[in-house]
């Protein structure tokens, strides 16, 4: 029985990552039809179909984790205590409220400056908190130590609520609100991150490729959520952030590129060309990777990238000699 229900785990995973490449092609398929079968870079529409792509990426990589936090906290709450899940639900469809209000505000504000601050500098100010949105979404570092407490402390909390529940099991208000919280602000993190990230699409580009990008993501995040919430399908998360993640380190290299460009058009940094990089880097790779012979934008994408690498090799030289201390426990017992 345990291997015919792993053995369908796996089939699942395989029908979802069949699923990724299958809308990765047909969205190549797609541009490559829109532009006469040769795909230019320089053409709006392509543009937005990429910006389409990496905001999908980026909320199916926020929807997977507010799925395995919810998923957590659901574990263990089945048969009597099944009801226990009825405020968590609560608590998350207040959360999607909230993240569509903090959208609307988000929005207005941001508007009511395009209004007084000019418009090189505001696409600068909100590309700037989209990269570090994004660096904090991917950086290894940060989710090992501090995503990964996320998930504890609310797995404690929420254990610390149904302790004090009444004996007889009856729901009080202050368990209801508790564990209601609870499922709100395993949500409402990842759609405030959302929403700080799209401002800088939506001030480029408009709302339609990043209703695309969203719509593209949610329809992800609904089929693992739908597996895990109502088929009881154990998939594989880590392997799915992993590959989501590096997906990612692309889209912060690109986004890094073009925005210490921005930064230069709008007279925030200076630009210092590389004559000898300028015949070594051909014009489409700033197009397509946001590349450029000057070295403040080639030493902000390094910075990135030694940034989210070093962080990753910090955590696994920490993780060494408690690895290796529990393998001579394991071997000593």
């Amino acid at each position: 029985m345990t291997e015919m229900r792993t053995s369908t785990e796996s089939a699942w995973g395989r029908v979802l990552l069949f699923l990724g490449i299958a809308t990765v092609l047909g969205v190549v398929v797609w541009v490559t039809h829109l532009s006469g079968g040769s795909p230019d870079p320089t053409d709006p529409h392509a543009s937005r179909v990429v910006a389409a792509i990496d905001i999908g990426i980026l909320v199916f990589r926020e929807g997977l984790e507010a799925i395995l936090v919810l998923a957590a906290l659901t574990a263990n709450l089945k048969g009597a205590s099944r009801g226990y899940q009825r405020p968590i639900g609560v608590g998350v469809a207040a959360a999607m409220i909230a993240t569509a209000l903090t959208w609307l505000a988000a929005v207005r504000i941001i508007d009511d400056l395009g209004e007084s601050v000019p418009a090189l500098d505001l696409q600068a100010a909100t590309g700037l908190l989209a990269i570090v949105v994004l660096i904090v979404v991917m950086n290894w570092f940060f989710h090992k130590f501090y995503w990964t407490g996320w998930i504890s402390a609310h797995t404690r909390r929420r254990q610390t609520l149904l302790e004090d529940a009444e004996p007889d099991g009856s729901t009080t208000a202050r368990l209801w609100w508790g564990l209601g919280l609870l499922g709100f602000t395993s949500f409402y993190r990842e759609g405030f991150e959302v929403v700080l990230f799209l401002q800088s699409y939506r001030l480029k580009l408009g709302n339609d490729p990043v209703l695309l990008g969203v719509l593209a993501g949610l329809f992800f995040t609904s089929l693992v959520a739908v597996l895990t919430f109502v088929a009881h399908r154990r998939l594989p998360y880590r392997r799915m952030l992993v590959v989501t993640g590096v997906m990612l380190g692309v889209v912060l290299v690109v986004m890094v590129g073009e925005q210490a460009q921005e930064m230069q058009l709008a007279h925030w940094l200076p630009t210092t060309e590389v004559p000898a990089l300028a015949a070594a880097i051909p014009s489409w790779m700033g197009l397509w990777f946001a590349c450029f012979p000057t070295v403040e934008t080639l030493t902000a994408q390094a910075l990135a990238i030694v940034l989210v690498l070093g962080s990753y090799v910090t955590v696994r030289l920490k993780e060494r000699p408690a690895a290796r201390r529990a393998a001579e426990v394991a071997t000593a017992s």
